[in-house]
């Protein structure tokens, strides 16, 4: 039996035909990146591939002065007679799973991946594939999301009962991902502020040309207590930072898969949390690997002994590979 058409190194997923890296954890020269989170997009590369829509957001992220290609979905590059494509995952702006083939077999690197539609990224589109390179950060039965649409009316409820007590909202989101999507989904319910980091990530994808649509303004020193009354923040984190001296009164909540487990807002501080993830959730997942027709699943980050061992109970030829990608924290 020959090399696998992708192998699993020490520096990360890799080509050696095309002598290509997928989502390369150490320096390579040559790197494809499935999205500008900071675990599947690291520093050190000598060439950057990736969606257009990621370019601005790894420049702000990795430095300007990055090589970088830019392809768009569907877009085919071939390298030393591998053929590589980029297919929306829906995990972020921007966010594509790999396609590779190579003498007729065909191999897809998920990246991390959410089947539910966000309205603001690109939706996932399952590509067919003989081998199907999967995370599995929430691949336990327990993670069910909801509906987009109802999470999105529970937030501005929250939003609005803490106005009602001239309470500022504090909402814990990731910079890049969640902050956009509570951003771009919310009612104008009053004025938002957003945190350095998240408008950092703001202006990036806005450089692509992707609008947010509700307007808000950057923290800043200048701001009072009053300016916030009744307002949403949207920050990475609730706690330890010096400009929450500046809020008066408010109450915090974050957004995350793990608010599906119990005990998860105590644990945390939080006076409320909502189970919102950009990840697939259980039955993403199974239905994503359902859709490929892959034989052959590899599970990477989270869960991915559990969900290896369901998927061989379903007849599939599932195992697990290490990485250093994180999933949700």
């Amino acid at each position: 039996m020959g090399k696998s058409l992708l192998q699993f190194t020490k520096k990360g997923i890799y080509c050696s035909q095309a002598k290509v890296y997928i989502d390369p954890w150490r320096p390579v020269d040559k790197a494809i990146v499935t999205h500008a989170h900071a675990d599947h997009s690291r520093k050190g590369m000598k060439h950057y591939l990736t969606h257009h829509y990621s370019i601005p957001i790894m420049k702000a992220r990795l430095g300007k002065n990055i090589v970088t290609q830019g392809l768009h979905y569907g877009e085919e590059i071939t390298i030393n007679e591998v053929k590589f494509s980029l297919h929306p995952a829906g995990h972020v702006v921007g966010s594509a799973q790999v396609r590779v083939e190579y003498n007729g077999e065909v191999w897809v690197v998920s990246g991390d991946y959410k089947t539910q539609d966000d309205g603001l990224s690109t939706p996932f589109e399952p590509v067919k594939c003989h081998t199907f390179i999967t995370e599995c950060t929430f691949g336990l039965p327990v993670f069910l999301w909801q509906p987009q649409h109802h999470v999105i009316s529970s937030i501005e409820e929250w939003w609005q009962n803490n106005q009602s007590q001239n309470r500022c909202s504090l909402i814990s989101a990731y910079s890049l991902g969640k902050a956009q999507r509570i951003l771009y989904n919310l009612a104008p319910l009053g004025p938002i502020y957003v945190h350095s980091s998240v408008d950092q990530m703001n202006k990036a994808i806005e450089e692509s040309g992707i609008r947010l649509k509700n307007k808000y303004q950057p923290i800043t020193k200048h701001l009072s207590k009053a300016d916030f009354e009744k307002a949403l923040i949207i920050s990475p984190g609730t706690t330890g930072d010096n400009w929450t001296k500046l809020l008066g009164k408010f109450n915090t909540a974050a957004c995350s898969g793990w608010m599906q487990l119990r005990g998860m807002k105590r644990r945390q501080n939080l006076d409320t949390g909502f189970v919102l993830s950009d990840h697939a959730d259980w039955q993403g997942l199974n239905q994503a690997i359902k859709c490929t027709t892959a034989e052959n699943i590899i599970c990477t980050h989270g869960y991915s002994d559990i969900f290896s061992a369901w998927l061989r109970e379903q007849g599939l030829n599932a195992h697990t590979e290490q990485t250093l990608f994180q999933g949700e924290e």
